[in-house]
């Protein structure tokens, strides 16, 4: 027959529960009262969203394990964004997200509901930006596969740094992968935007 060992009388399914409501217990507002877990959706199976991309809000359907990237490439049309890592690591998916450098190839379509999503794409157009009008100056593109999430990420970068130093952008692009090896050419394009103003 096995023992116990329990002198206390307390059995260790007892300890566990009681040491869960202490832990809850902690979570206890100035006030004296429990903070209760906030509730969320759980989303199941296909889902209708509005994403907001280039300025326009967009119907998209998707489903919780749906890639922002996934969303623009095939959904929306938007192609600059480019599937080269799954991980990320390449940086040729970089979007901008309320401002901020983001990997789309590893973004929830779903988490980047109700934000502010910016692609190359709104970097082109008859009035380009003086990023990618930079890139064309200095021959920073070559195949072209990167040059849209570099864009993208320096035209966040400057944002940032408007005054940055060769050494700055170095550090600041050190996300993206360039396989043709153009880092010079991408370097000399953010040094003429830093140097031109074309910041704003």
């Amino acid at each position: 027959m096995r023992q116990s060992g329990n002198k206390s009388g307390v059995s260790r399914r007892a300890f566990l529960k009681g040491s869960g409501a202490a832990a809850a217990a902690t979570a206890l507002t100035p006030s004296g009262t429990v903070v209760a877990e906030e509730k969320k959706a759980i989303v199941s199976g296909w889902t209708n969203i509005t994403l907001h991309v280039n300025g326009k809000s967009h119907a998209v359907k998707v489903e919780p394990r749906t890639l922002l990237l996934d969303v623009l490439r095939y959904q929306l049309g938007l192609t600059g964004a480019k599937p080269v890592s799954a991980d990320g690591s390449s940086g040729a998916s970089t979007v901008l997200i309320d401002g901020k450098p983001q990997l789309a190839s590893i973004t929830l379509a779903l988490a980047a509901q109700g934000k502010k999503i910016e692609t190359a794409e709104s970097l082109g157009g008859r009035n380009p930006d003086a990023v990618a009008t930079a890139f064309v100056h200095n021959d920073a593109t070559q195949c072209g596969f990167c040059t849209p999430g570099f864009v993208v990420a320096v035209r966040a970068f400057l944002d940032k740094n408007p005054n940055a130093t060769e050494q700055d952008i170095r550090k600041g692009l050190n996300g993206n992968i360039c396989r043709c090896g153009t880092y010079a050419n991408v370097i000399q394009a953010a040094l003429e935007v830093v140097k031109g103003g074309g910041n704003g």
